[in-house]
């Protein structure tokens, strides 16, 4: 019989556990719903109650690692589905005025640099993304979501072949947190079977 490394995590009353096929975990809480599949041959999931058991083997150090890792992406679900996350964004221009617009699922960035046509980003996941001026604010209860859509909104706006210390156009994101909030932490981590 192989060692393995076994982590309890006692998630908070308000969310519901549901575990299909032994990897595609679905957490119901306050703000919503948030799913992940977690596919890996090292690492087992089982749900008792409120409890998840993360158990990885054989007992080395890869195995250790994608435990680690199971665990702060369940951390990170959970807080999310507690509090949200949000991201604030600036948008800054000097040359050309910006134009930024949501549209069914995307948002749309009219006369970046002067361009004739729009440039598209799409939101992802149940993203919420509200635009007040040059201030635009992202929020959601899935931080992979929320952050990803706003590093394509980085990304979508970097400046190329052109002198960056004079062309700061872009979109950037100038805070980063949750929506609200919270002292302590929601889920408690035990080393073994509880």
């Amino acid at each position: 019989m192989t060692e393995s490394i076994v982590k309890t995590l006692k998630l908070p009353n308000e969310i519901q556990v549901e575990l299909k096929d032994k990897d595609f975990l679905t957490l119901k809480g306050p703000k919503g719903t948030v799913c992940k599949k977690f596919k890996t041959h090292r690492v087992v999931l089982t749900v008792e109650g409120n409890k998840i058991i993360v158990e990885g083997s054989p007992k080395n150090k890869q195995a250790d690692v994608l435990v680690e890792t199971i665990v702060s992406h369940i951390k990170n679900m959970v807080e999310g589905l507690m509090v949200g996350y949000k991201y604030d964004m600036k948008v800054v221009y000097s040359h050309f005025p910006m134009s930024i617009q949501v549209d069914k699922g995307n948002v749309n960035i009219k006369n970046f640099l002067g361009e004739k046509f729009p440039r598209k980003v799409k939101i992802l996941g149940t993203t919420k993304v509200e635009i007040k001026g040059t201030d635009i604010t992202l929020s959601g209860n899935n931080k992979e979501d929320v952050g990803q859509t706003a590093s394509n909104l980085e990304r979508k706006t970097k400046v190329r072949n052109k002198d960056i210390r004079r062309y700061q156009d872009g979109i950037y994101v100038t805070a980063t947190g949750t929506i609200e909030a919270h002292k302590g932490k929601f889920v408690e981590v035990i080393r073994g079977r509880a």
